[in-house]
C-alpha cells in the first residue's frame, strides 16, 4: 500500500501517450466508458498503444467502430466495442452480462455536466447524479467479480474539480425539493465519484481492487463543454490559470485517467484523489484546485454506497 500523498515526474502538460511510454500492458483487459470521444478517446488509444486489450464502451456502437478503427491503425491492437448507455440500468446489465473473462482496468469516463433543465431517467434520478455516479456504480459493482478475478485491477473514476462546489446532500439527491442548479447537481454527482472510490476501496481492498478518482482539467475541446454555450477565454493549454485551473488539450487531459489506470506509483493505492497525474493536496479557498474534505469523508462514502444500493434495487423491482 503506497503512504503518504503520492507524486510523479509527470504534470499538467503531459500527455496520456507519455504515461504510457515505458508500460506494457500486453494481457491486461481494459474498458473504457464513453471511450468513442473526447478524453475517452486518448485513454483508450494510451492503453491499446501499451499493449492493452481495449473495450470501449459506448451509446452509439458505430461511432464506437470508428474511433475502434482508428486507434488500431495507430497502435496495431485490435479494439472492441460494445454498446452501454451509462443512464439506463438495462442496458449496464446487458453489458455486465456479457462480459467474460477477468477485467484488469476499468475507467468511469463516461459523463454529463451542466445541463440547464431538470432531466430525470425513467427511474426517476436527476439525469447528471444518474449518469455520472449511479450508473458507474452499478457498473463497477456488476463486474466486481471480473475485476476481482484478475487480482490487482484498478477503477478509476473521472470526477471534477467541479466536486468543491458542493457536497452530496443525502436529503434531496434528485432535486425533488429544493430548486434544481446545474452546478450543483454537477458538483454532488463529482463528489460521488470520489466518495464511491473511498468506500469501494475500503469494501474491495481484500478482492486486490482499487478505485482513485481524478479531475483531469479543463479541456476546452471536448462535448462536455456543449451545454455552457460560448466558452470563456482560458490560458493556453498546459498553462495554470490564477485560479489554479490547468487547461489542457484532450490528450493532456487524459493523463491523469491513463496514470491511474498504469503506473506502479499508485499500485496498492486506493480512495484517493488525483489532478496533474499527482495525488491533490487539500482544497483551499478561491482556488480551483484540490480536494474537498467531504469529498473523503469515510462516514459519507460509507452512506453513498448503501443509499446508491438501496436506489438501484429500488429501481429494479
Amino acid at each position: 500500500m503506497a503512504e503518504g500523498r503520492i507524486t510523479s515526474p509527470f504534470g499538467a502538460d503531459t500527455t496520456a501517450l507519455q504515461v504510457v511510454e515505458a508500460i506494457d500492458l500486453t494481457g491486461r483487459r481494459a474498458i473504457v466508458t464513453g471511450g468513442s470521444s473526447g478524453i475517452g478517446v486518448e485513454t483508450a488509444r494510451a492503453l491499446s498503444a501499451a499493449g492493452a486489450a481495449v473495450t470501449l464502451a459506448v451509446r452509439d456502437p458505430a461511432t464506437g467502430h470508428e474511433t475502434a478503427a482508428d486507434i488500431t491503425a495507430a497502435t496495431g491492437n485490435p479494439v472492441d466495442v460494445a454498446r452501454l448507455d451509462i443512464a439506463d440500468l438495462e442496458s449496464i446489465e446487458a453489458f455486465v452480462g456479457g462480459w467474460r473473462g477477468a477485467l484488469d482496468i476499468l475507467v468511469a469516463n463516461a459523463g454529463i455536466m451542466a445541463l440547464p433543465d431538470l432531466h430525470r431517467t425513467a427511474a426517476g434520478w436527476e439525469l447528471q447524479f444518474a449518469t455520472n455516479h449511479l450508473g458507474h456504480f452499478h457498473l463497477t459493482t456488476g463486474l466486481h467479480d471480473a475485476l476481482a478475478a484478475a487480482g490487482d485491477a484498478r477503477v478509476v473514476a473521472v470526477s471534477s474539480v467541479g466536486h468543491i462546489d458542493g457536497g452530496v446532500d443525502f436529503d434531496d439527491l434528485m432535486f425533488e425539493r429544493r430548486p434544481y442548479d446545474r452546478w450543483a447537481a454537477y458538483g454532488q454527482s463529482k463528489t460521488a465519484n470520489i466518495l464511491f472510490g473511498v468506500e469501494g476501496s475500503r469494501r474491495w481492498a481484500a478482492d486486490g481492487i482499487t478505485i482513485n478518482a481524478l479531475n483531469p482539467g479543463r479541456i476546452p475541446a471536448t462535448g462536455l463543454m456543449r451545454h455552457l454555450g460560448s466558452v470563456p477565454p482560458a490560458a493556453a493549454p498546459g498553462v495554470a490559470s490564477s485560479t489554479g485551473v490547468s487547461v489542457k488539450t484532450v490528450e493532456q487531459g487524459a493523463a491523469t485517467s491513463v496514470f491511474l489506470a498504469v503506473s506502479p506509483l499508485v499500485e496498492g493505492a486506493g480512495g484517493r484523489y488525483f489532478e496533474d497525474c499527482n495525488e491533490a493536496a487539500p482544497h483551499q479557498p478561491g482556488i480551483r484546485r484540490g480536494v474537498a474534505p467531504y469529498a473523503l469523508d469515510p462516514d459519507d462514502a460509507a452512506r453513498l454506497w448503501r443509499v446508491s444500493e438501496e436506489l438501484v434495487a429500488a429501481a429494479r423491482r
